[in-house]
């Protein structure tokens, strides 16, 4: 487990690297925290560090996001998940849900909790906590 404290925007490209270094070789990451915590931003950040240069967005009512990264000069795909609006798991596997969890590609998911059972051993989990000071505590698990 790694903590980390973020205070503003400018210290979110560094949490987004130690968050990639922690992974290792894992691609599937888990965002947890409550509206406003900052979930989509890391995702962002973190997309920004795998070589996306489009605009990532929220994809909350398309439900998946997908874009196109580098990595040491090799196009990867970044699939972006926002599980916010399904209404219970049997949606999530209509989405595909299942696809995205056991490729080989990077898979960020925002609201992960209706398909925990799913969820790979290996996965990263982040919460994001809202500190009374307005900045972000940030838990690599």
């Amino acid at each position: 487990m790694q903590e980390r404290t973020i205070q503003g925007l400018e210290d979110l490209p560094a949490a987004a690297a130690a968050l990639l270094a922690y992974a290792g070789e894992r691609r599937k990451f888990v965002l947890s925290g409550e509206i406003g915590a900052g979930k989509t931003t890391l995702i962002q950040q973190i997309c920004n560090q795998l070589g996306v240069t489009e605009p990532v967005t929220s994809p909350t009512f398309a439900l998946v996001n997908v874009y196109q990264g580098e990595i040491a000069g090799q196009p990867i795909p970044v699939h972006h998940l926002d599980l916010y609006r399904l209404r219970n798991y049997e949606e999530a596997l209509d989405i595909g849900i299942e696809d995205y969890l056991y490729d080989e590609h990077y898979c960020l998911i925002e609201w992960p909790e209706i398909v925990e059972e799913l969820l790979p051993p290996e996965v990263v989990r982040i919460k994001l906590e809202i500190l009374p000071d307005s900045g972000r505590k940030m838990l690599f698990l």
